[in-house]
């Protein structure tokens, strides 16, 4: 069982941010919950990249163009949030990880390595794939998780 259930506060936060208009409200969300708790806060990008093997040269230089734009994007919105996150006082690390694994795959690797005590994700990301109620990560990660995950519509 994870300890913010049975301390009923939660002390580590991490929300998943992937541009999306959902992960953005999740990230409101995520930044009210760790103010009226005072917890650590965790603002994750997962970047997925290809591994390079199986791509063409040509592929590879698409690729990373894409990257590169993708990086951009984040850091962009970890500054905003990270603003936000200072008026509030709220301590948030950011972090940008690029993966060859799947999204979720790696959101739940780190939540459990930081041990996070809540999840907060948007319902849909930016994928063009979507399930009937929930995304295809979001519902990955609320099957899998370790503890507690809140879904922001």
């Amino acid at each position: 069982m994870c300890s913010a259930a049975s301390n009923s506060k939660f002390s580590r936060i991490m929300v998943a941010i992937d541009g999306s208009e959902q992960s953005f409200k999740a990230a409101e969300y995520a930044l009210d919950v760790a103010k009226s708790f005072g917890a650590q806060l965790y603002a994750v990008t997962v970047t997925s990249v290809p591994e390079s093997y199986r791509l063409k040269q040509e592929d590879v230089l698409k690729k990373s163009g894409e990257m590169a734009d993708s990086m951009n994007d984040a850091k962009m919105w970890f500054e905003k949030f990270n603003h936000a996150a200072k008026l509030d006082n709220i301590e948030l690390r950011t972090e940008l990880i690029n993966s060859h694994r799947p999204v979720d795959y790696v959101i739940l690797e780190y939540a459990e390595e930081k041990n996070i005590d809540l999840i907060v994700v948007g319902t849909r990301g930016r994928s063009r794939f979507k399930k009937l109620l929930l995304g295809s990560i979001a519902s990955s990660v609320v099957t899998y998780a370790h503890c507690p995950v809140m879904v922001i519509r």
